[in-house]
């Protein structure tokens, strides 16, 4: 078999099982990694993947090669996070964790209640995040992933930081970025 990611691409496009089967096995990592930085809990990411897996054999044949497959394949995934958080049933707020101090919370318990804050600031604002700040993407990149301008994520960021900042503590840094 083809090494040739397009060709690979174009074969599970085409009906190949075992090209879509390869498809499948050089991203699930990277599938799974992005499905991780929106969910709670290993086996959430573990859904959501498979749910993209899903989604990715129903819809490969829209892939047009207009922009890169990863970047295709994270609106895949993506889409697939969001539809995994709205079938969710809302916490109630005596589930919710409690708020933790920043010098003794563990780090995993902040971060999930920075992304918490985060993707209640609206839609588009936590994947604007994890795009950037987790995958390291450029704001241009991010914007393409996002189908926005440019300028919509570094606006984002901006008022990421501004909010996170008038909820942060006195002497506890916001993350900064340059891009």
């Amino acid at each position: 078999m083809t090494t040739d990611p397009e060709d690979i691409i174009r074969r599970a496009q085409a009906g190949d099982r075992d090209a879509f089967s390869r498809l499948v096995d050089d991203h699930y990592a990277t599938m799974y990694r992005f499905a991780r930085r929106f969910c709670s809990s290993r086996e959430d990411a573990e859904d959501v993947t498979q749910q993209a897996c899903i989604k990715l054999a129903r819809s490969i044949g829209q892939f047009r090669f207009e922009s890169a497959f990863s970047t295709w394949l994270y609106r895949l995934v993506i889409n697939c996070a969001r539809d995994w958080q709205r079938a969710r049933p809302p916490v109630r707020e005596s589930e919710a964790p409690e708020p933790a101090a920043a010098d003794s919370a563990e780090p995993a318990v902040m971060l999930a209640q920075v992304l918490a804050q985060v993707a209640a600031m609206g839609e588009g604002y936590r994947e604007t995040v994890v795009l950037v700040l987790a995958e390291g993407l450029t704001h241009a990149e991010a914007a393409d992933v996002l189908q926005v301008k440019e300028s919509t994520v570094s606006w984002r960021l901006h008022e990421i930081r501004k909010r996170l900042a008038q909820q942060v503590p006195p002497g506890v840094d916001v993350c900064k970025t340059t891009n």
